[in-house]
């Protein structure tokens, strides 16, 4: 959201009044044609963040080290002497910084601690911190103790506060068929039946079939299976090395139901 309405509108907007004819970005993607497209480095790439940008918004964008792998960067870095040219990788929020995530959120926002339940038994085995704290298919910082067995977050109830763990793998409860994405920002020329999706940063891409429905929404089916699709993230498509678009997981489904604790 922050590149759909800060960095590619409200930031673009000021340059345009400073008289630049374009904006350039470290974002490692290309543009060709006014379409978007992954980075030559696909470890790098950072096309799903910028899935729900407009072509319109990416008329005067430039993206400089889209064609190049982050080895070079830092080559081109030093040559030039610039102080950033060992500097280590940022994995902070860009609107943050490095400093934890969890510590921050606090200052915004108070915690409401709850149960942590057992999806399997319905038996509460714990205390959970706050709901904001925790990712569906997480594993570590859960905070459990008495047990040796491997525990995943698998569901949240908002309404009654709760978080649903699964013992073993908890694969059955993590995996998914297909989900419901809305606000869909979809870029490419024609409308497609296949192509593939990722479901979280740096996933591999998964083939899904679209299904077009009347109200703006898509509903996306992977029959092979996906793990930890999260109702809140991005969806974003994909035809090779192109960005087709994307949108909001709204629902997430398993075997034409939707899933209750998700």
């Amino acid at each position: 959201m922050c590149n759909k309405y800060i960095k590619f509108d409200q930031f673009a907007k000021e340059a345009e009044k400073l008289g630049a004819d374009y904006i350039a970005t470290g974002h490692y993607c290309r543009v060709r044609d006014g379409q978007l497209l992954k980075a030559v480095d696909d470890n790098k790439d950072q096309s799903y963040f910028l899935s729900q940008v407009s072509k319109e918004q990416l008329k005067n964008v430039l993206f400089p080290i889209g064609d190049m792998v982050k080895p070079d960067v830092r080559k081109m870095a030093e040559e030039y002497g610039l102080v950033t040219a060992e500097k280590k990788d940022s994995t902070g929020i860009c609107f943050i910084g490095e400093r934890n995530f969890s510590n921050f959120l606090q200052n915004y926002l108070p915690n409401q601690p709850g149960d942590i339940v057992d999806i399997k038994t319905g038996e509460k085995i714990g205390t959970h911190i706050g709901l904001m704290h925790y990712t569906i298919g997480q594993r570590r910082g859960l905070r459990i103790g008495g047990t040796e067995e491997r525990m995943f977050a698998v569901g949240k109830d908002l309404k009654k506060n709760i978080l649903y763990i699964a013992t073993g793998e908890g694969n059955e409860f993590l995996m998914s068929d297909a989900c419901l994405v809305d606000q869909v920002n979809w870029t490419y020329e024609k409308k497609l039946s296949a192509c593939t999706a990722k479901f979280r940063y740096r996933q591999k891409d998964n083939a899904v079939n679209l299904e077009w429905l009347t109200n703006g929404e898509l509903l996306v089916s992977y029959p092979q299976g996906v793990k930890a699709v999260t109702p809140g993230q991005a969806c974003v498509f994909y035809d090779g090395e192109i960005c087709l678009g994307g949108g909001i997981i709204k629902e997430v489904r398993k075997n034409g139901e939707k899933l209750w604790y998700l």
